[in-house]
């Protein structure tokens, strides 16, 4: 059983998934020339990146990227689209993603699960969390069908389910405190100390509340390669 795993941007990697999963993951890494598969092994994640969802002309890779993720869904392949990917997995299959109206959503912030994630085999029992953020794009539209599980007050589709195997999620639960201190590093933001100091202090939380997530999913992938 194996993951296939698209990482847009050198920075932006599996973090803490690559323990949580366990189980093993091939990385396809197009920014350095690296080939988009047609279809995605037992499982597929497409995790986050700084281009928009739309700016093919920036990762020339993107349009292989949605063909991979339509793909997954038709078939019904356990996929776990984060961030960037959940957006290209919302353009991907019909939905719409637009610059975000309401600002920067940037680091830990809280996310509200729906009634419906109750009976969610990766979100049930996940209530109120803290998640890490870090986009602008937001997907103002979600494809037909899916289901919207988590909510939250900057920008409210912050996860749901297409199908019954792909979850699409605007946050980041891969991203440790230091993959998010390298993030604001690279970037402008006068808060950047202080989002890095409340990122650190919610790692208990982080950990606590995601970890069972990416287990859950990975347990969806054995019993999808089980099936």
């Amino acid at each position: 059983m194996r993951i296939t795993v698209v990482q847009h941007e050198d920075g932006a990697g599996l973090g803490y998934l690559a323990e949580w999963l366990g189980l093993p993951c091939d990385v396809v890494r197009p920014y350095l020339g690296e080939e988009i598969p047609a279809r995605p092994a037992d499982g597929l994640i497409v995790l986050g990146g700084a281009a928009a969802a739309w700016e093919d002309e920036r990762s020339p890779w993107q349009p292989a990227t949605r063909d991979l993720l339509r793909r997954a869904v038709d078939e019904g392949t356990p996929t776990l689209a984060i961030c960037l990917g959940a957006q290209l997995l919302t353009m991907a299959c019909g939905g719409t993603v637009e610059r975000g109206a309401n600002g920067l959503e940037v680091g830990a912030r809280e996310v509200v699960a729906l009634p419906v994630a109750a009976d969610d085999r990766l979100l049930a029992g996940v209530g109120t969390a803290v998640a890490v953020q870090y986009h602008q794009d937001a997907m103002t539209r979600l494809p037909d069908g899916a289901v919207p599980l988590m909510t939250g007050a900057q920008y409210p589709n912050q996860a749901y389910r297409l199908g019954e195997a792909a979850w699409a999620v605007q946050f980041h639960p891969e991203a440790t405190p230091e993959i998010f201190t390298a993030w604001t590093d690279e970037s402008d933001l006068e808060a950047a100390e202080e989002l890095n100091a409340g990122v650190k202090a919610a790692e208990s939380a982080l950990v606590a509340t995601w970890r069972p997530v990416a287990e859950a999913f990975a347990e969806v992938v054995r019993a999808g390669a089980r099936a």
